[in-house]
């Protein structure tokens, strides 16, 4: 594959997120100059294993693990900033210091502590009607973000006594509502509040600036930009399977905005998908397997979130699922991870369309509860026992696991140029 004629790049997952896209980035960030984070939170959680180590990063970018590299914080992130810090100060204990390569968005909104707590109180309140949040905060910051007099940027950090005013406000409104609304009964304090946030301002003061300024001096020197999605293009707050969502845009569409570059500044758009399908928490996965087959994919994929530790649903690869992400999101390839995964099964699924009782539905459909009814159309291919881990090249994988490939390209409409067999840096094929 040649790198450089990638051109700004930005890798999205192309299903409901933990795609693989850490790997990818990491991968990637060599031949670029700034990896730039351009939407969601503290809900994502990006997993890199390099020589044997593993790094799970859910707020910094990737490229942080890139000695000399650049990494962003763009506008359109939910900021958790102790949290950052946190892991921050885990990179520093394993012999990597982020430092002054980390640039923070003054415009980026800050997850504070309320908004946690009336994620958990609203998940709580819905009952069995749940949308499956992280409860990190992440909707109700962007819902403030939204409402603006409820809202705090990085930005405001700067200046300590009109966000001490502001704070002070915006808390005598959420003890208000929690108590109204949820009955609770643990006010928050506004002042030991302020006085731990502007704490942690004075920890990154000199990362914080007008990002969008400094990505457009570096795009007219001549550096090259990795945009490094969040989440995956089906948890798309308007393109996704609503309410069963995330809260930011989640594809190529989110970049603009989420990071503050022209529209034409992307030249490629990476789609990432496993060689399967998972999802964690509620809404619609036509796919899905209840059986031993869906248990022993789980087990040998390690499917288990890296921000919640829950266990992700799988089922068979979503072909339909996938043509709709390639067509909202500009997807021009696809890196297809865990193919390793499959080895062993007899026979693999693919669906190549949902049927109902009413008759089959047209694709990817917006209503949730036409979704969560249909049937997948399944296509059978036969599988392969042989250990793929050890491949160096795509010719050298068995000949079903490069037609299951094959198959899968043909039905996305892209070229698959890029597929994993294992966790490692080393066992990433590329293909031109």
């Amino acid at each position: 594959m040649d790198f450089r004629s990638l051109g700004h790049t930005c890798v999205v997952g192309m299903h409901w997120g933990d795609e693989g896209k850490g790997k990818i980035v990491d991968l990637l960030t060599e031949h670029f100059d700034i990896v730039v984070r351009y939407n969601g939170g503290g809900n994502a959680g990006h997993t890199v294993q390099i020589g044997g180590e593993k790094f799970a990063l859910h707020l910094l970018p990737v490229g942080v693990l890139s000695p000399g590299k650049a990494a962003v914080v763009g506008p359109g992130i939910a900021l958790d900033l102790p949290r950052m810090l946190e892991e921050i100060a885990t990179l520093s204990q394993r012999g990597i210091e982020v430092g002054d390569r980390l640039k923070i968005s003054d415009r980026a909104h800050l997850v504070m502590p309320y908004h946690k707590k009336q994620d958990a109180l609203s998940e709580a309140a819905l009952g069995d009607g749940k949308i499956g949040t992280t409860a990190r905060g992440i909707g109700p910051c962007y819902a403030d973000k939204m409402q603006r007099a409820t809202a705090l940027r990085v930005g405001d950090l700067l200046s300590p006594d009109n966000f001490r005013e502001k704070l002070r406000r915006i808390v005598q409104q959420k003890n208000a509502l929690f108590s109204a609304i949820y009955g609770d009964s643990e006010p928050i304090s506004a002042d030991s509040l302020a006085d731990e946030y502007l704490g942690y301002a004075e920890q990154v003061r000199r990362n914080i600036c007008d990002t969008t300024q400094f990505l457009y001096e570096n795009i007219q020197a001549g550096r090259r930009l990795l945009f490094e999605g969040a989440n995956g293009t089906l948890l798309d707050v308007d393109h996704g399977t609503y309410p069963y969502v995330t809260s930011s845009s989640t594809s190529a569409l989110g970049v603009p905005a989420g990071a503050g570059v022209p529209t034409q500044t992307i030249k490629t758009v990476l789609g990432v998908t496993k060689a399967y399908t998972t999802r964690v928490g509620s809404g619609p996965m036509p796919t899905e397997l209840h059986d031993d087959t869906g248990q022993y994919i789980r087990d040998r994929g390690h499917e288990y979130g890296t921000t919640t530790g829950r266990p992700r649903r799988c089922g068979w690869f979503d072909a339909v699922a996938g043509q709709y992400s390639v067509r909202v999101g500009g997807v021009t390839q696809v890196a297809v991870m865990h193919l390793d995964t499959l080895t062993g099964l007899d026979r693999i699924g693919i669906c190549t369309g949902y049927r109902t009782p009413n008759g089959p539905l047209p694709g990817f459909v917006s209503d949730p509860a036409l979704l969560a009814a249909a049937e997948p159309v399944i296509e059978y291919l036969p599988g392969w026992k042989e250990d793929l881990r050890s491949a160096r090249s795509i010719d050298a994988l068995p000949a079903n696991a490069r037609a299951y490939l094959d198959r899968i390209g043909t039905l996305l409409g892209v070229p698959i140029t890029i597929v994993s067999v294992g966790p490692e840096r080393t066992q990433t094929l590329l293909r031109s």
